[in-house]
């Protein structure tokens, strides 16, 4: 499974890329706008600090303007992935894009019916939003085990699951399970994986005994 993470913040990206646990960065117009930061410049940065898919969206609305925002986007560095809406103009976009051998990410995801249209316009990636579906009481997590059964169904599919708004481990365990791709975690999310009060326990007890014997080993 691949871990991207989701922000605009660089400094926390380069302090997770130094672990060598992300594959890739998903960024929005909202991260964007809270890093205060010019946007082509950021994604420059971004794309230094990791060299999986970065992606970056495009604002238009109609396709031909977001074919040429992508173009302007996929000149700053080879990794750029172009994120588009899932909207009839989003897809033809898509379409476009992919016969030309980009990749793109579809995101803004809250069906199986949006998700298999996008992979039938050759989506590298659909962005299913599973947080905001559990917000208004919906199944985020059932969404993604539908994706993952109809994508199976048919191999010729090649758009991989890359599960969006995750708020929690239990997001992450649920997204593994079922057999996501990818998923992109906020900073706190993807750092919070490694707690558990009983490894913080059992190295305060395999310290305090270390510290009986008085010992060094450096």
């Amino acid at each position: 499974m691949q871990f991207f993470v989701d922000s605009a913040d660089l400094q926390a990206i380069k302090d997770l890329a130094d672990t060598g646990m992300v594959d890739g960065v998903t960024t929005n117009p909202s991260l964007v706008a809270k890093s205060g930061q010019d946007f082509k410049t950021l994604i420059a940065e971004i794309c230094d600090l990791v060299p999986g898919p970065v992606s970056a969206e495009v604002t238009a609305l109609d396709a031909d303007a977001m074919l040429k925002e992508a173009d302007e986007l996929l000149a700053i560095a080879e990794n750029v992935c172009i994120k588009v809406p899932l909207t009839w103009d989003g897809l033809k976009a898509t379409r476009s894009l992919a016969d030309r051998g980009k990749k793109v990410n579809v995101t803004l995801c809250f069906s199986a019916n949006q998700a298999l249209l996008a992979a039938k316009a050759g989506a590298a990636y659909i962005s299913p939003f599973v947080g905001r579906l559990d917000d208004i009481g919906a199944d985020g997590m059932g969404l993604i085990s539908d994706i993952r059964q109809i994508y199976d169904n048919y191999p010729d599919l090649e758009t991989e699951i890359l599960v969006a708004s995750v708020r929690s481990p239990e997001h992450m365990r649920a997204a593994a399970l079922i057999g996501a791709d990818v998923a992109t975690l906020p900073p706190e999310v993807l750092r919070s994986l490694i707690a558990h009060p009983l490894t913080d326990k059992g190295l305060e007890a395999f310290l305090a005994d270390w510290k009986k014997t008085g010992q060094s080993i450096a």
